[in-house]
C-alpha cells in the first residue's frame, strides 16, 4: 500500500472474490454461478440495446423496476435496483448504520457484512451460530443494531423458515432487518411479502444466480417505499447511472422469462439432489443446503488439501478458510454432468 493510504483504512482487510482463472480450462464450482447461459430473450434484448450505447441509461430504472414488483407482487414505489447486490448492501449500511449504530450478522456467513462494516467505520456485533450452523436468532435479539441475515446463509446453504425471520423482524421493530436472498430461488421462500406487514424489513437479492446474470452485475431491493428512498438518496449521492443500458434490459428480460428461470433452477435442484447423494455415499458430510451450492467435509484429508487436489485435477471449489469452516469446501452446483465428473475425481482423490 502506498503511503497515501488514509489511516482509517490501514487495517481494512478486502473482501477476496473468488478466482476466476486464465490459466487454463477448469469445471468451476467455485462463485456460485449458474451453470447454464441466460434467457434467450435476454441475450435477444441485449442486441437490440447495443446500438442504444450512446446514450445515458434510465437512472430510476423504471421498467425494470415494473417488471421486479410485478413478478413479487409489490408496488413500483418499493423496488429499487442496484449494480450487483453487493452495492445494494453497501447502501444498507450507508443509510441506516453509523459509529453508534452497530449491524448484528453471524459468525458464518458472507465475508461482505464485515468488510462494509470496517469499510464505513460500523461497529459489528457478532452472534455464533449454533454447532449445528443453525441461526441463533435468541441471539441476534439480544444486538442493539440492525441486523443483516443471509437465507439461504451465504456459506452454509441452510435456510431459516419465514416464521422465524417474521419472528426476529417483529421483536427488532426499531431497527433494520436486512434477509440477503442471493440464494432463495432455489428451494428457500422469499420474505418479499413481509415488507408490506413490516417498515423495518428490507429485502436484497440479485440476478446473478437463479437469473444466470452474474456478469450484468444487477441487484434490487424490496422494502418499505421510505426505506427504498433512503436507499436511493445513497444511490443517487454515489452513481445515479449505476447500470447500464445493456444489464437493465437484459435483466427485465430474464425475469419475465419465467419459463426458462424454472427450467434451470429445476435442473440444479436436481443436480443438489445427486450431489449430495453421492457425496454422501463417498463419506462426506454435507450440511443441508437450499442453495445452488454445498458445504461439505470428509475425513480423510483437510479442507485446503482437499481444494488443493480437486485443482490439480482441474475442478475449482472454494476453500475459505475461517476457523469454523476450515475443514470444509464449497462447492456450486453446476450440470449434472459437471457434478458426475467432480464425484469421480473425489472417489480418485480420496
Amino acid at each position: 500500500m502506498s503511503k497515501f493510504l488514509s489511516k482509517s483504512h490501514l487495517s481494512l482487510k478486502a473482501y477476496v472474490p473468488g478466482e476466476q482463472p486464465t490459466d487454463k480450462r477448469y469445471i468451476k464450482l467455485n462463485t456460485n454461478e449458474s451453470p447454464f447461459p441466460p434467457s434467450k430473450k435476454a441475450i435477444a434484448a441485449v442486441k437490440r440495446e447495443a446500438t442504444s450505447l450512446n446514450l445515458y441509461s434510465d437512472p430510476s430504472a423504471k421498467s425494470l423496476k415494473r417488471a421486479i414488483a410485478k413478478y413479487y407482487g409489490v408496488q413500483e414505489k418499493e423496488v429499487t435496483v442496484t449494480n450487483g447486490s453487493d452495492e445494494a448492501l453497501a447502501f444498507c449500511f450507508m443509510a441506516f448504520c453509523d459509529s453508534t449504530t452497530p449491524m448484528a450478522f453471524f459468525d458464518v456467513t458472507y465475508g461482505f457484512y464485515k468488510v462494509y462494516a470496517e469499510l464505513f467505520g460500523i461497529p459489528s456485533e457478532i452472534v455464533k451460530l449454533k454447532d449445528d450452523f443453525t441461526a441463533d436468532f435468541d441471539g441476534l435479539k439480544k444486538t442493539k443494531g440492525n441486523v443483516i441475515i443471509a437465507n439461504p446463509n451465504a456459506q452454509t446453504g441452510i435456510f431459516e423458515s419465514l416464521e422465524a425471520v417474521e419472528d426476529l423482524i417483529k421483536s427488532k421493530k426499531d431497527k433494520v432487518v436486512i434477509i440477503d436472498e442471493a440464494y432463495c430461488d432455489f428451494g428457500g421462500e422469499s420474505a418479499a411479502n413481509l415488507v408490506k406487514k413490516y417498515e423495518n424489513a428490507i429485502v436484497v437479492s440479485t440476478f446473478s444466480k437463479s437469473r444466470n446474470l452474474a456478469g450484468g452485475r444487477i441487484g434490487f431491493v424490496i422494502a418499505n417505499e421510505n426505506l427504498i428512498l433512503d436507499l436511493e438518496k445513497m444511490k443517487y449521492s454515489f452513481n445515479p447511472y449505476s447500470l447500464g443500458r445493456i444489464p437493465l434490459v437484459a435483466a427485465k428480460a430474464a425475469i419475465e422469462d419465467v419459463g426458462y428461470f424454472k427450467e434451470c433452477v429445476g435442473e440444479i435442484k436436481k443436480a443438489r439432489e445427486y450431489t449430495v447423494a453421492a457425496l454422501k455415499e463417498l463419506g462426506f458430510e454435507v450440511l443441508p443446503s437450499l442453495a445452488n451450492f454445498v458445504l461439505c467435509k470428509t475425513d480423510k484429508m483437510d479442507g485446503k488439501s482437499l481444494y488443493l487436489a480437486l485443482k490439480e485435477k482441474g475442478i475449482l471449489c472454494r476453500y475459505l478458510g475461517e476457523e469454523r469452516i476450515k475443514d470444509y469446501v464449497r462447492i456450486t452446483i453446476g450440470t449434472k454432468k459437471q457434478m458426475r465428473t467432480l464425484i469421480e475425481v473425489l472417489g480418485e482423490i480420496l
